[in-house]
């Protein structure tokens, strides 16, 4: 069950020498609602607040939540300042332990990856993805607890001072979120991400393959997450009925348009609008309804009119810097190295999944993702590199 807590209010002296009400800030609203792969925690107090200031004056506003299902309480999720330095507010979890009457306690707390705005100096909104509280997408039952500690507020039993929001908890309504699309925003030709940060894309060309499952338990094992753009007629053969589709989604790859067939489109008109648009069907009918808005042409032959047509059917054109030229099979040591040597922030990646024997690049992927993960990169899809927005459902 969620924590209930009776308020009694003690008086402190004020400078004046009267006595004031002490007493946990008031919420005024708050809800908790699902947004594509996040959660939405929106907080209104009925007065202007500093979460700074919240533990120095020995107040704490937090999140309770717990599984709707058996009522075990899963934790609180409790506002906090910012990192020495830093302006922006963070969010600390602590998860409950051992269940049951005299064994409930509270695990180390853990900061979690959150992004948290104000809009306004009574009001604050914090998103951030169930997993990072323990929860896989189901529904949950979620209380806000304000709390002023003693001495400036205490229980007859000497606890803290406590109002809970709503009085009874409330259920938000959770689903695994289904991906469905992503924006072309940005340049309608790009060849590379921005070197702002140690970020680098992979990109596998030509798929999907007979050997297209090895990658993906390869990546799943480096957890690194990887671009792979299809040819829509090996979908129906290779695709296992959609399951690599789906499963590449679901392990955060992105997947983009390679053409149809795989001939060469440069030129732009009806055949290149064909074979553009019959793989994107080939991969939304194999990818429960998922619209991909990555196009790379065939041989990366592009032209003006090309990347302006199919910007015009939502895509962008995506080319590379970094190209190993792995399609010669020149051996796992020269893809390695060229890989490596041509590292740099925002890179893009071309290597292959498909269209041969894939085996060199297949051996080369560990020293690869080891050696630039011990340089600081960070594994990315194109849409992430890029600053796209993904669409869920």
């Amino acid at each position: 069950m969620l924590l209930v807590g009776a308020l009694t209010v003690v008086f402190a002296p004020s400078a004046a020498g009267s006595r004031v009400a002490a007493a946990p800030l008031v919420v005024q609203s708050s809800s908790l609602v699902q947004a594509g792969r996040q959660l939405v925690w929106s907080l209104e107090l009925s007065a202007p607040f500093a979460p700074n200031a919240l533990g120095p004056a020995r107040r704490s506003v937090c999140l309770l939540i717990e599984n709707v299902r058996d009522e075990n309480a899963i934790g609180q999720l409790c506002l906090i300042g910012p990192r020495a330095g830093r302006r922006s507010p963070r969010l600390q979890f602590r998860r409950i332990i051992g269940e049951g009457p005299g064994r409930a306690g509270l695990a180390p707390a853990v900061i979690i990856d959150a992004t948290i705005t104000r809009g306004g100096a009574r009001q604050l909104t914090a998103s951030f993805a169930p997993p990072a509280i323990g929860n896989a997408y189901r529904p949950v039952r979620w209380q806000v607890r304000s709390t002023l500690a003693p001495p400036r507020c205490a229980t007859p039993k000497g606890y803290p001072c406590a109002t809970l929001y709503p009085a009874r908890p409330a259920i938000a309504t959770l689903h695994p979120p289904r991906l469905v699309g992503c924006t072309d925003t940005g340049p309608a030709y790009v060849t590379s991400g921005p070197a702002t940060g140690r970020e680098i894309a992979l990109t596998f060309d030509d798929g999907p393959w007979y050997q297209t499952p090895e990658f993906l338990s390869l990546l799943e094992h480096e957890n690194a997450a990887a671009t792979f753009f299809e040819i829509g007629e090996q979908i129906g053969e290779y695709g296992e009925g959609g399951a690599i589709e789906r499963r590449m989604l679901a392990d955060g790859d992105m997947i983009g348009d390679h053409t149809w067939s795989h001939i060469d489109v440069a030129a732009a008109g009806a055949i290149a609008r064909a074979q553009i648009e019959d793989a994107a069907a080939a991969v939304r009918n194999a990818a429960a309804g998922f619209e991909p808005c990555l196009f790379r042409a065939p041989d990366g032959a592009v032209s003006p009119a090309l990347i302006a047509q199919a910007r015009s059917l939502g895509f962008t054109t995506i080319q590379w810097n970094i190209d190993p030229r792995d399609w010669t099979r020149p051996g796992v040591r020269a893809i390695e190295t060229d890989v490596l040597d041509d590292a740099r922030p925002g890179g893009i990646v071309e290597m292959h999944d498909g269209g041969g024997d894939r085996s060199e690049t297949l051996a080369a992927l560990p020293d690869i993702i080891s050696t630039l993960r011990a340089r600081g990169y960070r594994f990315v899809t194109v849409t992430q590199l890029l600053g796209e927005r993904l669409i869920y459902r």
